[in-house]
């Protein structure tokens, strides 16, 4: 097993892409902390998911929350060997109609929320002194621009830049600072995005989803599955000359 003895909190991690990135770190040998905003949903994830996981309340916007999540895994674990910022809000509208609240929701929790949450791991990792491993979730939003997306694209480039730098800043303490890319994911969230898209773009619920479906090279969309391999393969030992670097996970998407 790849991650066996390893301590891992994975943000955002109550559904979705964060419960598969649970999943596959159990599978390996980590123990996981199922850090979520919404703590009943974390409790049950825990839950389902085995004896090696339990339930963390994070709220990635409140400072004394990361700090609190953090402090946790460490009284759990004995100390913290990887991250996963993966919590991330979406949200979408023309230029002319993007609201400050919007703009300010998301940047709150997809940037600060990843900078401080890193930051945070990164100060106990440091201050353990074994190294560790941080992954942010990025997207394929951030490798470019959409008309209806911008806040959204801005947030995401952002994540790939703080990658950049924090994983060129932290690596001298021996802490690998990664990302992943994902392209469109059939989750939870995609089916709010969906419904997003049916207003601005007047189109019957279901259809987009099914557009940008047929539109990935692939032939479908992702899965969250999809992207638990490169989590798995960004925190192991394989990965230890890996600095700095975001990948696509996107079946075709988008190529860099």
């Amino acid at each position: 097993m790849r991650l066996a003895g390893k301590s891992a909190l994975i943000t955002g991690s109550a559904r979705g892409i964060g419960r598969a990135f649970a999943e596959a770190y159990v599978g390996e040998g980590a123990t996981v902390a199922i850090a979520d905003i919404n703590l009943e949903a974390a409790e049950k994830t825990a839950a389902e998911i085995g004896s090696s996981a339990y339930a963390v309340k994070l709220d990635v916007t409140d400072q004394a929350s990361i700090n609190a999540a953090v402090k946790a895994v460490e009284n759990k674990a004995g100390g913290l060997d990887i991250l996963i910022n993966n919590a991330a809000l979406f949200d979408l509208a023309p230029i002319v109609e993007i609201s400050r609240a919007s703009y300010e929701k998301l940047f709150s929790v997809n940037v600060a929320g990843t900078l401080f949450m890193l930051q945070a791991a990164a100060r106990s990792m440091i201050a353990r002194g074994k190294g560790g491993r941080i992954i942010n979730i990025a997207s394929q939003a951030g490798r470019r621009g959409e008309p209806l997306v911008a806040v959204y694209c801005a947030t995401k480039a952002a994540v790939i830049s703080l990658t950049q730098s924090a994983g060129l800043d932290l690596i001298k303490h021996r802490i690998n600072v990664n990302g992943i890319a994902p392209g469109v994911v059939d989750s939870d969230m995609w089916d709010e995005v969906d419904s997003l898209f049916a207003k601005y773009e007047n189109r019957p619920k279901g259809e987009k989803k099914r557009l940008v479906g047929e539109g990935v090279p692939y032939g479908r969309m992702g899965k969250p599955e999809d992207l638990a391999g490169m989590a798995v393969f960004l925190a192991s030992a394989d990965a230890e000359y890996i600095v700095a670097q975001t990948y696509n996970v996107d079946g075709g998407q988008w190529m860099s």
